[in-house]
């Protein structure tokens, strides 16, 4: 079952009582507003609301509101980047109607994204340059139990009709993400776009699936959250479900590579998390593995969790990153450290930054160049 989130705007208002009444037209509110100097002050109209904040960096900002039922807040000065950020409305959570660069969520709505532009040289600014397509494929999955989309990204000048195969990306999101968040707040595709103008990475696919293995997740996620799910299993069932009904797709219609040496899989925080798995629990699959922020507090136990895998097989190239403000810093030195310990060779880094998309741009900035070398 799939819920459809309809979000309205009421822009004109009448009374059906008092017909001479004339309607109220709300003037648009200007949000987000960027400064010369790069900060950005954020607005929303709630003349009703009794306290409103500006939810951003995990923290929450106390808003200001002026005579006419405008409530602001002026951030410090930004770095060029993309940034997140909601408005909590008498505790209602809400993004910010003024802006329509927004990251939809898997549990309905959307949280809003700021963008302060920079130089052309970062990795996520589009520039005039070939550009890959996206493609939504739907699928009905039988493994999971409901109908599906997954996101392909063919790089410029793909063919169908060419000899040439690609060696494909797997990349998966984290909890509450989806399957559009890689390209939506991520911009794997402008980033790749950009690698490949500079010759700095090889013509590949990227697949993007919805990575939640439970039925109607919006209701699921919960679940997840709160630790009532059992993360092995449902692993797994990801695992399946991306082996035995995505692949063959994306290997029949978009030339994919059948080939082990031309699979990487790779994920942000719960995704990364799922890709070390699989990684490790079936590394004859793919040649090339990667964690950003890995969620690897849903492992418990490494040595439990990983009991039953055969370590001594030939295992994937590892790379692991994450930052050093980020929540989940300790478990992932934790999983370096039982790594170390099981002498499995992997590439690390620790970058300043917390668990946010800035940072995760940038692994994936820094990844791209390293694969199907």
């Amino acid at each position: 079952m799939f819920k459809l989130v309809l979000a309205t705007c009421l822009i004109v208002t009448a009374t059906s009582y008092g017909q001479s009444e004339k309607p109220r037209v709300f003037k648009a509110v200007r949000s987000p507003e960027i400064a010369a100097d790069h900060r950005a002050t954020l607005r929303i109209f709630a003349p009703n609301a009794k306290k409103v904040e500006l939810v951003m960096f995990s923290e929450r900002k106390e808003m200001t509101k002026d005579d006419k039922g405008v409530w602001s807040f002026t951030t410090a000065v930004l770095e060029p980047d993309i940034y997140d950020y909601s408005f909590l409305v008498d505790g209602l959570q809400l993004g910010d109607p003024g802006n329509p660069m927004m990251k939809p969520t898997v549990t309905g709505g959307a949280e809003s994204l700021l963008y302060i532009p920079g130089p052309k040289t970062l990795s996520w600014e589009e520039n005039p340059v070939p550009h890959g397509i996206l493609h939504r494929v739907r699928f009905d999955s039988k493994i999971i139990g409901e109908p599906r989309d997954f996101i392909v990204y063919t790089p410029p000048g793909f063919s169908t009709q060419a000899k040439t195969t690609y060696p494909t990306l797997y990349l998966l999101h984290g909890v509450m993400e989806t399957e559009t968040s890689w390209t939506n707040p991520g911009r794997a595709n402008v980033i790749l776009d950009n690698l490949l103008a500079q010759k700095k990475a090889k013509p590949m696919l990227i697949v993007m699936p919805l990575g939640y293995a439970c039925v109607n997740p919006a209701d699921g996620v919960g679940d997840i959250l709160s630790g009532r799910t059992n993360n092995k299993k449902d692993f797994e069932t990801l695992f399946q479900s991306i082996t035995q009904e995505i692949q063959p797709v994306v290997e029949k219609n978009f030339r994919a590579s059948s080939k082990r040496p031309d699979r990487a899989i790779a994920g942000l925080s719960m995704g990364g998390a799922q890709a070390l798995h699989i990684g490790l629990a079936h590394p004859d699959h793919y040649g090339d593995v990667a964690s950003f922020s890995g969620g690897f507090i849903m492992y418990g136990s490494a040595d439990a969790w990983f009991k039953d895998v055969d370590l001594k097989k030939p295992l994937p190239r590892l790379t692991i990153t994450c930052g050093t403000e980020d929540f989940l810093i300790g478990s992932n030195r934790f999983v370096k450290t039982w790594l170390k310990g099981k002498q499995i060779p992997f590439t690390e880094k620790e970058t300043p930054g917390a668990h946010t998309w800035p940072v995760w741009r940038r692994n994936l900035t820094d990844y791209l160049p390293t694969l199907f070398r």
